[in-house]
Parts: C-alpha cells; structure tokens; sequence
C-alpha cells in the first residue's frame, strides 16, 4: 500500500483523514496521501467539521495533516471536483480510495472507473441524510475490491440503486460513526481480516449491522 486516495474532505471526509494519517504515522508507514475536494468551507459546515477559515476544503486539510504527519507522509492535496476528465489522475491502478461524498453522482462516477481497474480497493461511506421526516442517524459503509482483473465484491450501485438520487443534509454523530467504520474496514483490510462487503450503522440504536452480499 504505497498511495491512499481520500475523495471528500468534509463532515466524514475529514475525520477519516485525521484518523487515518495518525495511524499511519504511528506505524511509520510512508503512504502518499492525496486528498481530493473542489468544495470550500463556510461558517455554514460549523456543525459537522472543524476547519476554520473559508477556504477550499483539500487545501485546508492538507497543510494540516502535512504539518503533523508529513515527516513520515507525503500529503498531496487537489483542490478539484472529481469529473469524468480528472479520475484517472486520481485513482490509479494499486490505489487505496476512501469515498466520503454526499452526493451520489460522484459515488457513481467513482465506483464505475474502479470497476474498470485491474486492482483496486474501495471504502466508501456516507449518511443517508436528514429528510423525509428522517433525522439522519443512520448510515452505511460499503467495501468493493478488484484484484488482477477480478471483481472480488459487488459494486457500490448493485445493492443500491439510490446512488442515482441527489444527497441530503447530515448529523455530526452520524459523521462521526461513518467515518470510525470505514476506517474499521481499512484496518480489517490491512489485517486481513475483513469478512463482510457492508455495514449499516444507526446511531440511536446504537447497532452497526455487517452484511455478506452475495
């Protein structure tokens, strides 16, 4: 695992990537990390992320984790949307991606270039939102695997055709639960021991559910 690729750097985005680099740091591990987000932070994110200044998010978060761990890391930050021009600079062959959007279309997008790489490992992990009368404490964590060629799980849309509907608003705790699965599912992988291609997590229920698909 030479190259990590963190797309989203907000309210789950960026607790992976504090988490995740601090762990590797303390493993000694020198991992490229590239942390990809075209969005920037406004006073109006307050609630869900810890940034301080209206910049772009990638930038912000990358001069952050560089000052800590970037004696041991090469962070790389990419102050862009992910687009259909842009991925292959993004997510090549061999790459770890954690995928922490809120919004479907790029969850698509990202799923179907991996499905087209030789080998790939994809966490990608969101809130269902806050709508429809919901109150945003659940959420899910998928886990998608390609390795010489070989489809290893499903797709992110197999189960899911909801991919193709727009995000919707989200809870810091639910954030917070999102990101501490993925990052279990990254530790799984790294230990080879990861046994399941999904986790549903509802926070009020305080259950985190892993599921076999088949």
């Amino acid at each position: 695992m030479r190259r990590i690729d963190l797309i989203g750097c907000g309210g789950i985005g960026g607790h992976v990537a504090r988490n995740l680099c601090r762990f590797l740091h303390s493993e000694r591990r020198a991992v490229h990390v590239v942390v990809v987000d075209g969005d920037a932070y406004e006073e109006r994110n307050r609630s869900r992320m810890s940034f301080t200044a209206p910049e772009n998010k990638a930038l912000l978060l990358g001069r952050e984790l560089a000052a800590e761990f970037g004696d041991v890391l090469t962070i790389e930050p990419v102050p862009e949307y992910v687009t259909a021009a842009n991925l292959a600079s993004l997510i090549r062959d061999g790459d770890l991606v954690f995928l922490a959007v809120d919004n479907h279309a790029t969850r698509r997008l990202v799923d179907g270039w991996c499905a087209g790489l030789g080998d790939v490992t994809l966490i990608s992990g969101g809130n269902d939102g806050i709508e429809d009368g919901q109150d945003g404490t659940y959420g899910n964590v998928q886990v998608v695997r390609r390795a010489e060629g070989r489809a290893l799980t499903s797709t992110l849309g197999r189960f899911h055709p909801e991919i193709r509907e727009p995000g919707a608003p989200q809870l810091l705790f639910t954030n917070l639960a999102v990101a501490s699965a993925m990052l279990n599912a990254f530790y799984g992988l790294l230990r080879a021991a990861a046994a399941y291609e999904e986790v549903y997590v509802d926070i009020v229920k305080n259950s985190v559910v892993p599921m076999e698909r088949k």
